[in-house]
């Protein structure tokens, strides 16, 4: 996890700092310094690239054997991949669009943000998501997933 989550953390905060121009103050949504161009693509790739990324790891530990559990052979990983990292990042891009335009509805639209805060804002977003779509997705695989059943040869000469 923490594979994921420092490096989302650390470039998604220095990306947010340097995509400011002036350092003074932005908005939610005016302007070209806004909080929606940094927060909305992230919440929406992140998700989708992590749920990929987790499911095709997982599902090649299994694969080779390099952990205790099997998928189910049924299963078709593909269309799994696919719908939930959809799915995912749908819903997290729709929840961070919510939370923008309730602090836009919120503050007065002339309220002003600090861009440097907004950076650490964006950063922590960042490891919060890399967090919940490191163990999410492998958490919906789980009911397509068993324990490696040991088998056991008995010799009945002895």
């Amino acid at each position: 996890m923490i594979y994921y989550v420092l490096p989302n953390v650390f470039f998604n905060f220095i990306i947010a700092y340097a995509s400011f121009k002036e350092l003074g103050y932005t908005h939610f949504f005016s302007g070209e310094q806004n909080l929606a161009r940094l927060t909305l693509p992230m919440a929406l790739f992140l998700p989708v690239v992590l749920t990929i990324d987790i499911i095709k790891r997982v599902t090649d530990a299994a694969g080779q054997g390099a952990i205790e559990f099997t998928v189910d052979e049924q299963l078709n990983i593909k269309k799994l991949m696919t719908k939930l990292s959809i799915l995912h990042g749908v819903i997290t891009c729709s929840l961070v669009l919510a939370m923008l335009f309730l602090g836009q509805y919120n503050f007065s639209k002339d309220y002003k943000l600090d861009a440097t805060a907004m950076a650490v804002v964006v950063g922590t977003l960042a490891g919060i998501l890399s967090v919940i779509f490191v163990y999410l997705p492998v958490w919906r695989l789980r009911r397509w997933m068993c324990k490696r059943v040991q088998a056991v040869a008995v010799d009945l000469n002895a």
